[in-house]
């Protein structure tokens, strides 16, 4: 199979959080034999082992209103809206992003991917990876139409993408004017999603978890756990109460306990040091020092049955011993109590942290268990293989 990929970005340099997420995935496409065209929607092409890159179309324009919007948000960064934009959580600069998008961007867009497919004429399907769809209205059926291709949509970020969530504060709001009904199908990282995506108008809707490549995610040999209790995230935003509740509270009342986190505005976290951030490739070492490791997953996702993150499965794949906050359907993907552990409170965190710094066989053990859970369910290998298997579906 030979697949055509626009993916948000290939550039880890970006402030993309899912852009190690498509490394993986499309490696694992390569791994089991799938030839892959990326072109990235933001930033450089980068080339790799595993896909050949095409240039973005619109990377200079894209670049000039990364900087502009940047710039923006810095003197306001208080999100305001009209009134008659709340209920849509699409304010009136976001409407004009759209507009100019639509008008300048797509049809550079489009322009392009129909070069490639000419080019290509071996190409099975064009999939879509966590681009801002609304800003590329009418090029979905018009690939279709002139090219009789499948065209799928993934999204990494639902919920948290879906109009009623409102988004974060500092991503697109990729829905509002979208036709979800132009993809052959629509995919998501979350089950509980799917329903949702359905009222949006989307007609076919599965469900691709986030994993992990054990190759890249594989246990180091380290001179020592330095490090009792590790968090490796970043912002408060929709998990500011378990941050309190796991690591703020927890790290003043355990006396002796080396807290430490690795992430950007975290705001208060009690006794806990903060680690410099080196490079993405440092997450390993990080995870591998530390005796207990934190999944603190945001309130959307956790919210919103099997809605999967990266972390659980980058954790697992490392070995480590998790601790992670109430998560909706978190045993899909690990059984508790046996390969992670949940704390519903503080007092629980501090005594199940306790309990788990005193006894280092359970806790190797909880860690072992994560690692073959990966290793059995939860590779980027075996959401390659389900990807293709739903895009046969329709070829």
């Amino acid at each position: 199979m030979k697949l055509l990929v626009v993916v948000s970005s290939l550039d880890l340099r970006q402030p993309f959080s899912a852009t190690p997420a498509w490394w993986q995935l499309l490696k694992g496409l390569y791994e089991i034999g799938v030839e892959v065209i990326a072109a990235p929607y933001q930033g450089a092409p980068v080339e790799s082992l595993w896909w050949r890159a095409e240039p973005n179309p619109a990377r200079l324009p894209g670049d000039l209103f990364k900087s502009l919007r940047d710039a923006s948000r810095a003197l306001r960064p208080t999100r305001r809206t009209d009134v008659s934009s709340e209920a849509s959580g699409e304010s009136l600069s976001d409407k004009a992003v759209r507009k100019v998008a639509n008008q300048f961007i797509a049809p550079l867009w489009q322009r392009r991917l129909e070069r490639i497919l000419r080019r290509e004429t071996d190409i099975d399907a064009l999939l879509f990876l966590t681009v801002p769809l609304n800003q590329l209205s009418g090029l979905p059926s018009q690939i279709t139409s002139t090219f009789d291709i499948p065209v799928f949509y993934y999204d990494g970020d639902v919920p948290a993408s879906l109009p009623n969530m409102r988004g974060f504060a500092s991503g697109f709001r990729i829905y509002q004017g979208a036709d979800l009904a132009e993809y052959t199908a629509f995919i998501s990282n979350s089950s509980g999603g799917r329903a949702m995506l359905m009222e949006l108008g989307a007609e076919n809707v599965h469900t691709l978890w986030y994993g992990a490549d054990p190759e890249v995610f594989s246990p180091v040999d380290v001179p020592a756990q330095d490090i009792d209790v590790l968090f490796y995230g970043h912002g408060r935003e929709y998990r500011s109460e378990w941050i309190d509740r796991m690591i703020t509270a927890p790290s003043r009342a355990i006396a002796g306990a080396r807290f430490a986190a690795r992430g950007t505005n975290l705001g208060d976290l009690g006794a806990a040091r903060q680690l410099p951030y080196l490079s993405f490739s440092k997450l390993r070492e990080y995870v591998c020092r530390s005796k207990i490791n934190l999944c603190i997953t945001r309130g959307a996702h956790a919210s919103v049955y099997a809605s999967s993150s990266s972390r659980p499965f980058e954790l697992g794949a490392l070995g480590a011993c998790i601790v992670a906050n109430p998560y909706l359907g978190i045993e899909e993907w690990f059984e508790p109590d046996k390969e992670l552990i949940v704390v519903r409170s503080a007092e629980e965190a501090i005594e199940r942290y306790q309990y788990l710094l005193e006894n280092d066989r359970e806790r190797i053990a909880i860690g072992s268990a994560a690692r073959q859970r990966v290793l059995k369910q939860h590779t980027f290998r075996h959401r390659a293989q389900e990807l293709i298997d739903i895009i046969k579906l329709y070829i």
